[in-house]
C-alpha cells in the first residue's frame, strides 16, 4: 500500500513540473553597459550636430535605464526623451510612425490620449534577432527629425553587439 501511494505522489508531481516549466518565459533584455553605450552615442551624435539634449534608453517593459542630459539641454527634454524611448518599445515602432498614424481623424487618434505616449519624432525600437530589447529617445534637437538622426547613431554604435 506504502508503494501505490509513492508512485502515485510522483505521476502527481511529474505533470506539475512540467507544466511549470512552461509557464515561464525567456527572453533577451539590454545590459546596462549596452544601454549606456548606445546612449552616449546619441549624445555625442547631437553634440556634434550643435544639439543640446537628453537621451533615454528604457528596456523592453519602458523601464528606464539610462539618463542622459546635456548640460543646457531644455528641462522639458529627459521626461520627453523618456517618453519617446517608452512609446517607441511599448509600440514596437518608431514615433515617428506613430505621429504619422495617429493624426486627428484617423483610427489611431485615440492613442495620442493614452498616459505616457509620445508622439513625436525621436524614439526608436532597439531590436534584435528578432526580439524588441528595448527603446532610445532623444530630445532637444531643432526638431523630431533631428531628433531620430541621434537616435539612429545610437543604435548603429551598437548595431554589432546587438546582432547576437
Amino acid at each position: 500500500m506504502l508503494r501505490i501511494c509513492l508512485v502515485s505522489a510522483i505521476a502527481l508531481v511529474a505533470p506539475i513540473s512540467a507544466g511549470a516549466q512552461e509557464a515561464t518565459v525567456t527572453y533577451k533584455s539590454l545590459s546596462l553597459d549596452l544601454a549606456l553605450d548606445a546612449a552616449r552615442a546619441a549624445l555625442a551624435d547631437c553634440q556634434k550636430r550643435g544639439f543640446q539634449v537628453a537621451v533615454s534608453v528604457v528596456d523592453r517593459f519602458g523601464h528606464p535605464q539610462v539618463l542622459l542630459r546635456d548640460r543646457f539641454a531644455g528641462p522639458h527634454t529627459p521626461p520627453t526623451a523618456t517618453g519617446k524611448a517608452w512609446t517607441s518599445a511599448s509600440f514596437r515602432t518608431s514615433t515617428t510612425e506613430l505621429n504619422a498614424l495617429s493624426q486627428p481623424g484617423m483610427m489611431q487618434a485615440g492613442l495620442r490620449q493614452l498616459p505616457n505616449v509620445v508622439m513625436i519624432g525621436g524614439g526608436l525600437v532597439i531590436e534584435a534577432g528578432g526580439s524588441v530589447l528595448g527603446g532610445i529617445g532623444v530630445s532637444g534637437a531643432p526638431g523630431g527629425d533631428a531628433d531620430e538622426a541621434c537616435a539612429k547613431a545610437g543604435i548603429a554604435a551598437v548595431q554589432d553587439k546587438l546582432d547576437f
